[in-house]
This record gives C-alpha cells, structure tokens and sequence, in this order.
C-alpha cells in the first residue's frame, strides 16, 4: 500500500500510536515516520514485535520508540506520555488505536474498562503532554458507530457497545479540547480482514467475515485502513468529524453527524 502522507509532510512532528505493535497500528505508525514524524510504537505485551517495528522504521531513517504501557493499567498511561516526551518532545498526533473485549479470561467488564473508560483516561492523561493544535483520532468500528440504530453480530455486540461508549465519552470532551487548541477526529471502518477482532470474530461466529464481505461487496484489509487512519490524522477537517472507510450504505445515520 502507497503511503498516503507526503515524505517529510510530518517532519519535526511526534505521534503517538496506541497498541501499535501490529495491525492497524503498526502500520499507521509506519505511515507516520514516513512522512517524518518521530513515532511512540505502544504496546501491552508484544516488545519483541513493537521492536521490530521501531527497528525497521530506524533503518529506513525515521526515528522511533517502543514503550510498554496497558491502557487499563493508569500509572502506564502516565509513564508511557512522559517516556514520549522526554525521548521526542510534545505530541503532535495521539492516535487512539488499541482496543479489545473479545479476549477470554479478562472479566466480563474487560470490554467496557478498555474501550470506554481507559480511553477517557488516555485522553485526559494526555493532555498536558500535547504540542499546540494537536490532532487526537479515534479508531471504532461502523458496527460500534452504528450500534444504537443498527444492530451487529451477537459475538461482537459487547465489543460494538463499550466503543460507542468510549467514542460518546470522547465526544462530550470536543468543547474543552477546541478551547485548548486541539482536535478530535474519529475514524470508522467496517470489518477489517487480518485483524485480530476478525479472527476471534470467526472463531465465535463461523462465517461472520464472509458474510459481512458479501453484502459490503469489499472489505478493507489492514494495510489499507491504517492509510486512511494516517490521512485523517492530518486531513483539516471539523471537530468531531467522522472519517468513514468501507461501506456505509446498510447502515442508519448515527444521531452525531
């Protein structure tokens, strides 16, 4: 996939990508020190994996940083903001990517705790360690957008309901984050293949993907919706403006956009 960011268009700039040692957000982290911005790769557990994408973002000239932070965990949070300053300066773009809910064993509040309340968190914690006009994206799904009038697979609806959750909670801080000069966006994709929540996705609801596939008539693979992640990350757009990537024809208008 082309890099939608023009070389050297981020230089001088730091972003900051949650849950970005694979995925989504690796690639979106690649995306950004492309086009020359000093990148926080964060990751929960994965180092071996978050080094090796800060290793090959070094050794194409870029400059980056692994740190371990649980988004959950806020003494992390805090640790992981502080780490990025001190290694880069204040964050230009704080990408809002790491999410879950689909895992066993975490406790049955594990999706609302990640996909709510610790982005709140991450938000709010983030906020002093922000560079002036900093752009701040949130990563959901249309199945999350769209919950409250369009109804999505049963495996997923525990997911879908904590991230509008988190997306609301966000939302209600557009007015004091515009005030201070920063910007929020909000990215929302439909199913995308080779992620890990369509793998588990499948896992509990055989042929969910393909379906999903079929009536859509396409689906984004990784690649291609972290371009879209890394546009809107620069993109001069309203507060509050929802990115959509995927097809959006089978869904109701959502009531805040």
């Amino acid at each position: 996939m082309t890099n939608p960011l023009a070389p050297g268009s981020l230089e001088g700039r730091v972003a900051l990508v949650t849950g970005s040692s694979r995925g989504i957000g690796a690639d979106t982290a690649r995306y950004l020190a492309e086009a020359g911005a000093a990148v926080v790769v964060n990751y929960r557990s994965k180092k071996p994996r978050a080094d090796k994408i800060v290793a090959g973002i070094e050794e194409a000239g870029g400059r980056a940083l692994a740190v371990e932070a649980d988004l959950t965990d806020y003494a992390s949070v805090e640790a992981l903001y502080a780490q990025a300053n001190e290694a880069f300066g204040p964050i230009d773009v704080l990408v809002l990517n790491a999410s879950g809910g689909m895992e066993s064993g975490l406790g049955e509040d594990y999706a609302m705790r990640l996909n709510r309340d610790a982005q709140l968190n991450a938000l709010e914690t983030a906020i002093p360690h922000l560079a002036p006009g900093a752009r701040i994206v949130f990563i959901t799904s249309h199945q999350a957008h769209f919950i409250r009038t369009h109804p999505t697979m049963d495996a997923y609806e525990p997911v879908a309901l904590s991230k509008r959750a988190g997306e609301d909670a966000l939302r209600e801080r557009i007015p004091e984050l515009e005030a201070a000069g920063f910007s929020f966006v909000v990215v929302s994709g439909d199913m995308i293949e080779g992620t890990i929540t369509a793998t588990l996705l499948e896992r509990a609801q055989p042929g969910a993907i393909q379906e999903r596939k079929d009536q859509a008539g396409r689906l984004y693979n990784v690649s291609e919706f972290a371009a879209e992640v890394a546009t809107a990350a620069v993109e001069p757009v309203p507060a509050g403006h929802t990115h959509y990537v995927g097809d959006v024809s089978g869904f109701a208008p959502s009531a805040l956009d």
